[in-house]
């Protein structure tokens, strides 16, 4: 209840943002994470198509979303959301009517395109509309996320009793209703000229050597946010023998953000800089890779040994509580207001690449370990990662090279005080 109090404080527009990510999220894994399957097995293709047809969807994503945030800021994060959402209803319509590859392929461009296109927009709309308060919007903003991951995976695998093509039309119908509520709900705001061309926009957040630091800093806790869908689940099922207890992560997580996140970051915001906060959140995000190391490779004996993986789980999550609402309210922050959706842009373009470089390398020790007897090997290999984001982070906050927090520029209003 406390949630929803929370949320009808903000304006409408961020309300409808707010539940629009619960749909985001519940659309899309209810699709994505058997879209392998269904490809595999019951269109027949081989794990190289499947593998070109996933990359696609992942490189039109993650290489577009500088797009994205420039759309945004130059013709209006609301038109850039409504044109997202409405992409991915034809993208994810395509997956469920199209068998051939071309059509497949069509389908993973649009739907790639169209999370560059919404992620940044929606972001930079959140941020924009939130005003001093963005560490509570977001906040809010990774519990309805958190939420719609886990409510997704299980509407997935309930329609996947009936067929594919049930699921993915109802993940596209989930947008389609998204598309029509947010050109009905959002409002249109003034557009500000950035006073340079979209060169000279990149080349501006691309010269401010500060953020891009901070963009590389981040390379552990997008790296670490990616093993709830790689490692720990990996880890879960290795300790029980079940394939339902990946399922129990994600529960545990999402229990926590609920329970949680918004007591964490109202009573951060207030202490501290937001710098040091984000340091501390990924140094638990590493550390929470040491309880599953200590039972790595050690005969099953079930829930026993599931109980460091969960644990692990846990941390990871706290430490994304603590760290990501801080930064996604440090990063407009780096810039003028004008260029808000370039930043988050270019944030996800270098922040992607940089994780999917640590992915492979988690990989690449995932495969080691199990070869060489040495099953520690991927967790300790991020517990590295956190903790040396961590320090990357925290050097810079020391040599004050991260924007000011809002606390140490102006005093909290009595109405914020009072619920800090």
């Amino acid at each position: 209840m406390k949630t929803w109090h929370e949320m009808r404080r903000f304006p409408l527009a961020v309300q409808l943002l707010l539940v629009n990510q619960l749909g985001v999220n519940i659309g899309f894994y209810l699709l994505i994470p058997y879209l392998a399957t269904h490809l595999g097995q019951n269109l027949g293709m081989s794990a190289a198509v499947v593998g070109v047809v996933l990359g696609v969807r992942n490189l039109s994503q993650q290489g577009l979303f500088i797009i994205g945030g420039s759309a945004a800021d130059r013709l209006g994060a609301r038109g850039v959301i409504i044109a997202g959402c409405a992409l991915r209803t034809v993208g994810f319509a395509l997956f469920a009517l199209g068998d051939g590859l071309p059509v497949l392929l069509a389908a993973s461009v649009l739907s790639g395109l169209a999370g560059a296109l919404f992620n940044p927009a929606v972001r930079a709309y959140v941020a924009q509309e939130a005003g001093e308060r963005k560490a509570e919007a977001f906040a809010l903003f990774n519990v309805f996320a958190t939420t719609g991951a886990l409510i997704g995976p299980l509407l997935g695998s309930a329609l996947l009793l009936v067929d594919f093509r049930t699921s993915a039309l109802t993940a596209a119908g989930i947008f389609a209703v998204l598309t029509v509520a947010q050109a009905l709900v959002l409002p249109a705001r003034k557009v500000e000229p950035t006073g340079t061309g979209v060169l000279g926009d990149w080349r501006e957040v691309l010269g401010n050597r500060a953020f891009l630091a901070f963009a590389l800093a981040m390379i552990g806790m997008f790296t670490l946010e990616n093993q709830l869908y790689l490692l720990l689940p990996d880890g879960a099922r290795e300790a029980t023998g079940w394939d339902g207890a990946a399922g129990i992560v994600f529960l545990v997580g999402t229990v926590a953000n609920l329970a949680l996140q918004l007591r964490i970051t109202r009573s951060l915001k207030s202490q501290g800089s937001r710098g040091g906060w984000i340091a501390v959140g990924v140094a638990v995000m590493g550390l929470a890779f040491l309880p599953p190391a200590l039972v790595a490779g050690t005969a099953s004996a079930g829930w026993l040994d599931a109980i460091p993986v969960l644990l692990g789980a846990l941390l990871l999550y706290l430490g994304v509580m603590v760290a990501s609402p801080f930064v996604m309210e440090l990063i407009p922050r780096f810039g003028r207001p004008e260029l808000t959706g370039t930043y988050f842009g270019i944030f996800y373009v270098v922040s992607g690449i940089a994780a999917a470089l640590g992915n492979a390398v988690v990989g690449w020790a995932m495969d080691a370990g199990e070869s060489g007897g040495r099953a520690w090997l991927p967790w300790v290999c991020c517990a590295l990662f956190g903790l040396a984001s961590a320090g990357g982070v925290a050097w810079l906050q020391r040599r004050g090279a991260l924007p000011a927090s809002p606390a140490a520029a102006a005093p909290l209003r009595d109405e914020e005080r009072s619920n800090a």
